[in-house]
């Protein structure tokens, strides 16, 4: 099982006005990877950033890993330009694209590690044909598409069974948590098994975000 426990920024709830200081204020502060929410105003219901500004970030942060999580239709057209952008890893939606394996396949030979998320509607034993070509699967805990929602703690099911089912099958797999997240949820989630936790109006609420680092990483002793 995944051991290590990492939290990560999500920058759609930062300041877009000064996304470049931003990302090098959640870096400095301890944030070694930021989430980029990408949206196409079509898979979901909102437009965010393109690969221009992932590419801006990338060159604010040159040392931070950039997890790019795609919430757009036919993602396989976009592997590449965000890949030259910046982007370390990238993650796509099971429900976007007929070609999984192919993209999933694709963005490995490009050298990034892929990762494949779900819909809160969408059932979890769906993934489990992905378990060993995946690197992480994403649960996503709130319908994706805005910032701020309340965390759903159904979700957490989901996440047992994924890590359950890969403990029982060997296979080491990053587990990811998005939307709703902050102490408490994360905790919660670490329980339930996952290993990644995006946290996005919570993080950027805080006002010293050093510290809100530091009680983030006080989560991974839940697994010492």
């Amino acid at each position: 099982m995944k051991e290590f426990i990492q939290f990560e920024p999500s920058m759609i709830a930062a300041d877009w006005a000064r996304m470049g200081e931003e990302a090098k204020s959640c870096f400095e502060a301890g944030a070694e990877i930021l989430h980029l929410d990408v949206m196409d105003g079509l898979f979901v219901p909102n437009l965010t950033m393109g690969p221009a500004l992932v590419k801006a970030i990338r060159k604010a942060v040159p040392k931070a890993i950039l997890d790019v999580h795609l919430m757009i239709y036919n993602p396989d057209d976009y592997v590449e330009k965000f890949i030259e952008a910046g982007a370390d890893e990238i993650t796509f939606h099971l429900e976007a694209t007929e070609e999984v394996e192919h993209v999933l396949n694709f963005i490995r030979v490009c050298g990034k590690k892929s990762g494949l998320a779900i819909r809160p509607e969408t059932t979890e034993t769906l993934l489990l044909k992905y378990l060993d070509i995946a690197d992480k699967l994403l649960i996503m805990t709130v319908e994706p598409g805005f910032g701020g929602q309340a965390f759903m703690p159904e979700m957490l099911d989901k996440v047992k069974f994924l890590r359950d089912s890969a403990t029982k099958l060997g296979i080491e797999i990053d587990i990811q948590v998005d939307g709703g997240i902050d102490y408490e949820t994360g905790r919660l989630s670490i329980e339930a098994g996952a290993n990644r936790l995006v946290t996005g109006t919570h993080f950027f609420k805080q006002k010293d975000r050093k510290e809100a680092v530091c009680k983030y990483n006080e989560l991974r002793k839940l697994k010492k």
